[in-house]
């Protein structure tokens, strides 16, 4: 400390020490903060990671930073208001400071002497200094040796209680305090009585030192809350200022409070509030346990290693709220991964409309257990269809509902709660809801989800934006998001070194799956996201260049954050994607509208609160799914356990598959290459259904020959010679099919002619023949003459259509054939490896 001696001090106490929250304190964390209970001063080490603090920059200037440019409060508003203000900050700092102020009691320069120097400058006590001024007359070096200068007493300590300082004179207080009551005696006379003083030296403050923070005159358990609420953001590795702690104390101490959540919101800022209610969450987890929060109505999920808590306060039945208790915490253990709180209170608060449908609609409010039966689960079901009806409740948020409470109910029973002595005993057994009272889920619309091309372009070529209004990381998260189809959490919380390479030296990202608690999964990227990558964690090891590889983050939060250790957060990434994509100008897409009852394509914009950071996700399975990956290899791409759940993110509407097959059969031909329906606009509901079961999938087309049909393919009488049939039929859909079916024969046919090693009647019998090959060439030209005489926009409807149509072929037949896959499209055309 920077005073000359500090005095012991009684802790202000009404009742008995609450030896809970000192034992809370660990005696680590004392030694780290230099605590003495004799003493009760915060001491804040200037080199701590998250304690630490730093002078400011301004020559000569011993207060503290205040501001990112490394100066004090008052320097930099010097600075902002000087004519340099438009330069670099180095600039102002070249120039001396205009006024000098230190912090802090200095002793007398007279050695063992125990009273406090006037000022750093003057170097020596009132005493000392009129005895050297006036009565010796001699500079400060000849002074101090001077064999009639001798040490003094002290005049003893502060009066004010929360002070550690000397007395400077006669009066019983520190210079500052001197000053301090005069002053506040000029604005209040009523401090002239010896009551009032009194009370002014147990309220007032201590004189602020760097880096100190006193606990003097405060309540005990006070002092305890302080030192548990630092203590446990230390850990957390949150930056904690004895800039915010000083003010909280002084206001506890003016305020006499035996507890800091005796502090109204309303007497202290902002940010003392934030300080204060994290000071709170620490105080209320000590001594926590499993056991010790089973009971209560609202739990800490934090005993159970989750975030946030849990709420049983919307169960009205005594027997209901304990029930879902026992379930509840039966049911936290076998959950993984970072959503568990929110799946288990979903499930609390789909059981809550039960229990208001209970105290509605019964006499008793359903507080009997035993007097419940069907009857009362067919009046949940029926509010639950009202609730839809009013608007209140959604289709899907009551199919979800109704199955939490079966889940529920089913899992509570086979706990046992309906045994003697338990919550649910007595219970009937046909309280319950059975399979069918579940009604069918809504259909998924594809509204939200997966994001056009031509939308995702314009948000990549607008990312420089993003970048000048949020900064370089936020660009390369949502990049990252993009590219990856990560969720935006995992992406977020990567660590530094999530790249690798395989065994052929292409790229792989290593992330957490936290959702579904799978750790260190592995995806191929390609050159380009890597390079992303390895920029990035060049420019957070240049920020943090001493934290540990292991330890350090990827994209490291920008605040509270000094050792680079605690990453970014999907909210933040949120934020300033909304922030950026409402800035951004309308992105028109090709959209089909009715007018004049024909649907016409016209370029509309899109709309933008389709465009989030999690639709990226949808998109990359999308992307992916276009260019034909099997939805095996991309439920491993996208991390999931089913294959439903990867089939949930990807898909074209029955509207827009009926679309394009009108569209792609207006384009049909026969083996001759004759069109066929070549003036039908729209297909039947007939010929629909007929599509779907009347034909079977051939190469370069479809048979509807029926004993081909119904043997599923597999009896064609003529070998597959599909050019030669009459059942045959193709469509500007198969023109790639056939274009490499063309290859294939010509192959065939060069590598038997080169063939030794064969009868003659085998090589006649396999050879193409040349009609076979004229016929496939004329059946190409005929397309791709019909195709040509579109004009522009019919024929890029047709393209659409057909890759529309191709996508959604899941039936293969191959007879040795190539197949060609469909290339990913390429949302960012101008950037490169």
């Amino acid at each position: 400390m920077t005073t000359a001696s500090a005095t012991s001090v009684a802790p202000l106490q009404t009742e008995p020490r609450r030896t809970d929250l000192w034992d809370a304190v660990k005696p680590e964390f004392l030694s780290t903060v230099d605590w003495d209970d004799s003493i009760r001063v915060i001491a804040f080490p200037q080199d701590h990671p998250v304690l630490g603090w730093q002078y400011c920059q301004t020559n000569e200037c011993r207060k503290p930073s205040a501001s990112t440019v490394g100066l004090c409060a008052a320097c930099f508003k010097s600075y902002k208001n000087s004519d340099v203000a438009d330069q670099p900050v180095e600039v102002f700092l070249q120039r001396p400071k205009q006024y000098r102020r230190s912090t802090g009691e200095i002793s007398c320069a007279v050695q063992d002497c125990a009273r406090p120097a006037k000022t750093k400058t003057l170097a020596l006590c009132a005493t000392h200094l009129w005895q050297q001024q006036k009565g010796l007359q001699l500079p400060l070096p000849e002074f101090l040796a001077h064999p009639s200068v001798t040490p003094l007493e002290s005049f003893g300590p502060c009066s004010v209680v929360a002070c550690t300082r000397q007395r400077f004179g006669r009066p019983p207080y520190c210079d500052g305090h001197r000053q301090r009551l005069a002053l506040a005696r000029r604005t209040d006379p009523s401090l002239d009585s010896l009551e009032a003083e009194l009370h002014w030296r147990r309220t007032t403050p201590a004189v602020a030192v760097n880096g100190f923070v006193s606990l003097r005159g405060i309540h005990d358990t006070v002092a305890a809350e302080i030192l548990i609420g630092i203590q446990a953001r230390t850990e957390q590795g949150l930056q904690t200022r004895d800039l915010i702690v000083r003010p909280l104390a002084d206001t506890a101490r003016r305020l006499l409070v035996s507890s800091i959540e005796e502090i109204d919101d309303a007497l202290i800022p902002r940010h003392q509030q934030q300080l204060r209610n994290s000071v709170l969450t620490a105080v209320k987890r000590v001594g926590l346990t499993p056991e010790t929060e089973r009971h209560k109505d609202v739990w800490d999920a934090s005993v159970f290693g989750l975030s946030g808590t849990l709420r049983f306060t919307n169960i009205s039945q005594p027997w209901l709220r304990e029930a879902l208790r026992d379930w509840a915490h039966e049911d936290l253990p076998q959950r993984r991964g970072d959503g568990a709180r929110g799946t288990v209170q979903d499930k609390i608060n789909a059981i809550g409309m039960l229990s208001e449908s209970l105290r509605l609609q019964r006499d008793d409010q359903g507080d009997a257990p035993a007097n419940l039966g069907r009857t009362d689960i067919v009046s949940f079901l029926n509010r639950m269809s009202y609730l839809v009806d009013q608007g209140t409740l959604t289709l899907n948020r009551r199919h979800v509902v109704i199955c939490a409470v079966r889940f529920v109910l089913t899992r509570a029973r086979s706990q046992g709660l309906t045994r003697p002595g338990r919550s649910m005993h007595g219970l009937p057994d046909d309280f319950t809801v059975r399979p069918a009272d579940i009604p069918d889920p809504p259909e998924d619309s594809e509204v939200g989800r997966d994001l056009p091309v031509e939308v995702v372009r314009a948000l990549c070529e607008g990312l420089p934006a993003l970048e000048a209004q949020s900064g370089v990381d936020i660009r390369t998260t949502i990049e990252l998001i993009i590219d990856t189809g990560r969720r935006p959490e995992e992406i977020c919380t990567l660590f530094w070194d999530c790249l690798e390479r395989d065994e052929d030296g292409k790229p792989v990202l290593i992330y957490d799956n936290h959702k579904a608690n799978r750790m260190k999964r592995r995806l191929p990227i390609s050159e380009a996201t890597a390079g992303l990558i390895v920029k990035q964690q060049e420019r957070t090891r240049e920020r943090f260049p001493d934290t540990e590889t292991k330890k350090l983050r990827l994209l490291p939060s920008l605040k509270q954050n000094i050792a680079g250790t605690r990453p970014s957060t999907d909210n933040w990434a949120a934020d300033c994607h909304r922030t950026w994509v409402d800035a951004l100008p309308d992105i028109v897409v090709p959209t089909q509208v009715i007018i004049d009852g024909k649907t016409v394509t016209k370029l509309l914009p899109f709309d933008k609160t389709r465009i989030f950071p999690y639709a990226y996700r949808h998109t990359y399975a999308q992307r992916h799914a276009d260019a034909g990956v099997s939805p095996d290899v991309l439920r491993v791409l996208m991390d999931h356990r089913q294959l439903s759940t990867t089939q949930g993110y990807y898909r074209v509407g029955e509207k827009r598959r009926r679309e394009a097959v009108d569209r792609v059969s207006a384009m049909q031909f026969d083996r001759h290459g004759n069109r066929i329906w070549r003036t039908a606009q729209t297909l039947l509901d007939s010929e629909h259904a007929r599509r779907a079961i009347g034909e079977t999938a051939v190469p370069y087309g479809v048979c509807t020959e029926p004993g081909n049909v119904a043997a599923g393919g597999q009896d064609c009488p003529v070998r597959f010679r599909c050019v030669g049939c009459g059942h045959f039929r193709t469509d500007v859909s198969y023109l790639p099919d056939l274009e490499a079916y063309l290859a294939h024969l010509l192959r065939s046919r060069e590598r038997l002619m080169a063939a030794i090693d064969a009868d003659d009647w085998a090589r006649t019998e396999a050879m193409p023949s040349d009609e076979e090959i004229s016929r496939v060439k004329r059946l190409i030209s005929r397309v791709k003459g019909n195709l040509d005489d579109l004009d522009g926009d019919e024929k890029q409807q047709i393209l659409e259509a057909t890759s529309i149509v191709r996508q959604q072929r899941q039936r293969v037949v191959g007879l040795g054939m190539p197949r060609i896959g469909q290339p990913i499209p390429d949302i960012r055309p101008d950037r490169t490896a």
